[in-house]
């Protein structure tokens, strides 16, 4: 008998995919841009705007770091390697704060457009829409800008229009967050993202679609924000599975970022990655 929760996330994937198209189409673009043509038979499937290289099968690996928001610290507590990952869709997340970022430098709010994109990509994670935008920020140098002024030290844009192989650590997911999420943590590091565009990023993570609300929030009660990403790799197979947001314990509130690759499937991946939040994020409080 298969595991329910396994069932469920499989229908949830299902789910995933046909809210894709239904948006890709609301859209008006080609169908081939949210979502990747069938793989010829033996080779795995691999999700539109990711194009993951071949990778050795190897052992599965994950990094979680956690700072808390009521702490005094800007250093969050690492449970692993602070190794390089592929972000897959977490990176849109810093695509919408590098967005807000070069409007607020041109003195205007969103338009109608980029709003109409950046809330199916925060909420939904569409791929088409961040396609357009990735092009609109000026794909990696335009991030990789962004995030010096953000503070980030250790992540680089994907290659061409692959905005998900762009590479992070957990430590830099956690720098990121720090710029959208207010706390006592924070009073001494000044976000260049105003207090509009933060609230704007915060709101959307916290109403992302019911389908995607795994991963971090497994530390959590029903009080969390956070945006998650996967891709499957070409050669071998295997997932990379992340979760970064914010969680609320006990009243108290925590930045978290969870990554992970090597995993056999999504729903292990996922396991992984609550896993690991949970640990980290109880590992926090006990200190």
């Amino acid at each position: 008998m298969s595991n329910p929760r396994h069932s469920s996330r499989t229908c949830a994937c299902a789910g995933v995919l046909l809210a894709s198209v239904a948006a890709l189409f609301s859209l008006g673009g080609p169908a081939e841009a949210a979502v990747a043509a069938p793989a010829p038979p033996g080779q795995p499937h691999v999700p539109a705007g990711v194009n993951a290289p071949a990778q050795h099968p190897r052992a599965t690996r994950v990094t979680a770091a956690v700072l808390s928001l009521d702490g005094r610290s800007l250093e969050p507590v690492l449970s692993g390697e602070d190794a390089s990952y592929d972000t897959a869709s977490i990176v849109k997340v810093d695509i919408l704060a590098t967005l807000l970022l070069q409007a607020q430098d041109a003195g205007r709010p969103l338009t109608a457009r980029e709003r109409a994109l950046a809330e199916p990509m925060i909420r939904n994670s569409d791929n088409a829409a961040t396609n357009a935008l990735w092009r609109e920020i000026g794909e990696a140098p335009g991030l990789e800008a962004a995030n010096k002024r953000m503070g980030l030290t250790s992540t680089k844009g994907g290659p061409g229009t692959r905005w998900g192989l762009t590479r992070t650590t957990a430590s830099d997911q956690i720098r990121l967050l720090l710029r959208v999420f207010d706390g006592a943590a924070t009073s001494n590091t000044v976000s260049p993202l105003n207090k509009d565009s933060r609230a704007y990023i915060r709101a959307l993570m916290s109403r992302v679609a019911s389908d995607q609300a795994w991963g971090v929030s497994a530390a959590s009660g029903s009080d969390h924000a956070l945006k998650n990403g996967w891709l499957q790799r070409t050669a071998s197979g295997l997932w990379d599975v992340n979760s970064v947001g914010r969680v609320t314990v006990d009243g108290h509130r925590y930045l978290v970022a969870v990554l992970s690759d090597g995993s056999p499937s999504m729903d292990d991946g996922i396991s992984v990655v609550e896993r690991a939040a949970r640990q980290a994020v109880a590992a926090t409080t006990r200190t």
